[in-house]
């Protein structure tokens, strides 16, 4: 049985009864201008909340085989999500996916990550609170280690290759960065920051990369994205790392929205940009330009008494800097170019061993068609 998902409750904010303040002047018989919200907050013009989404009456309106088939989106898909996803779950493609996934579980195949974390993604980052969004691939697919927010595992697992290259990524723009203890690579704490750690596909057969690709899951997860580019007005920077996750953002808004992208942080393909895109700070700078200071991630994973400090900027980057208008429209984009080749066609894995197999199969595929 799944466990319930965390409920959240609504916020009821009522304005206090106003009265008119005796006087004889128009302004005193008016009373005073409400003042106006500033706009550069991020509470400005926030994410509607799913307070007017009846989840019960929704629930009533399914047949008995969509209840049977949707119990984990039911359960464990966090309110703010299912109020826009409400009408995806009873498609179609996504019905055939739980139906795929039912055989599964009635074969006895074992597939991570478990059922009640799919969507953990969905109740550690409510959708009013998504100001970043990283975008992954595939599940990492052994024991203990996917837990439902991409690049991330639970401890006693240490950190996967790609992830301690993000880490070096970090350490390059903010120099105060601290890998977590015993090289841990939980990343539940950006995720309750407003880190949106999203993979492509949200299941996989254990110790079989991509197993459970092209079976539903790209619409699925194209449609979140959709709904964070359509919903958070007030822009959000999206994170894509690979070719892959790159095809996934290509049609936001880049006036609205910030798109940063690079290679991906796999040992295979770091090398070629991943070290060099300064995207955690340039996430932060523009946060800051769009929100306020108070807005911007903290990315540190260790308890520390004070905010990360950027890296001081080289004559060069100050240089660049300069050029670039910080005003609340502007949209960064960085697209590191490398040349083609292997590695780049399967930079798009989270894990070391999924890109070395990839790689292994494409060279034999390539020795038998042209041994044809």
């Amino acid at each position: 049985m799944v466990s319930p998902a965390i409920k959240r409750k609504s916020e009821h904010i009522s304005a206090p009864d106003s009265k008119k303040p005796k006087g004889g002047s128009i302004t005193a018989f008016f009373g005073a201008p409400k003042p106006k919200p500033p706009i550069n907050q991020a509470t400005s013009t926030p994410t509607p909340r799913s307070s007017s989404f009846n989840k019960a009456k929704w629930v009533a309106t399914l047949t008995p085989e969509q209840k049977e088939l949707l119990q984990l989106e039911i359960d464990t898909l966090d309110e703010s999500w299912l109020a826009h996803l409400k009408e995806e779950v009873v498609s179609t493609e996504f019905l055939n996916l739980k139906r795929f996934l039912k055989k599964e579980k009635d074969s006895n195949v074992k597939v991570f990550p478990p059922e009640e974390d799919v969507y953990s993604w969905s109740r550690h980052t409510p959708l009013h609170n998504v100001k970043v969004v990283i975008i992954g691939q595939d599940p990492y697919h052994n024991h203990n280690q996917a837990h439902g927010l991409c690049f991330s595992v639970r401890a006693p697992v240490r950190a996967p290759p790609s992830l301690l290259n993000i880490y070096k990524g970090i350490k390059i723009d903010y120099p105060d960065f601290e890998s977590p203890p015993d090289k841990g690579g939980l990343l539940i704490p950006w995720a309750e920051r407003g880190v949106l750690m999203l993979n492509t596909c949200l299941t996989v057969r254990a110790h079989q990369a991509n197993s459970h690709s092209n079976k539903g899951w790209e619409k699925f997860t194209q449609k979140v994205i959709d709904i964070v580019a359509r919903l958070r007005t007030n822009g959000v920077v999206f994170l894509a790392w690979g070719r892959p996750a790159g095809n996934r953002v290509a049609k936001i808004n880049k006036e609205k929205h910030c798109i940063l992208q690079s290679v991906h942080p796999s040992p295979l393909s770091a090398h070629n940009g991943f070290f060099k895109n300064g995207h955690f700070k340039k996430c932060n700078d523009w946060l800051a330009s769009r929100y306020g200071e108070d807005e911007i991630i903290d990315w540190s994973l260790v308890p520390s008494r004070k905010p990360l400090a950027p890296c001081a900027p080289d004559k060069e980057n100050s240089a660049a800097s300069a050029n670039v208008p910080v005003k609340p429209q502007f949209a960064m984009t960085e697209d590191v170019k490398v040349q083609p080749s292997k590695v780049d066609e399967f930079d798009e894995f989270d894990d070391d061993d999924d890109a070395v197999e990839a790689l292994v199969a494409a060279e034999a595929a390539e020795r038998s068609s042209n041994s044809v």
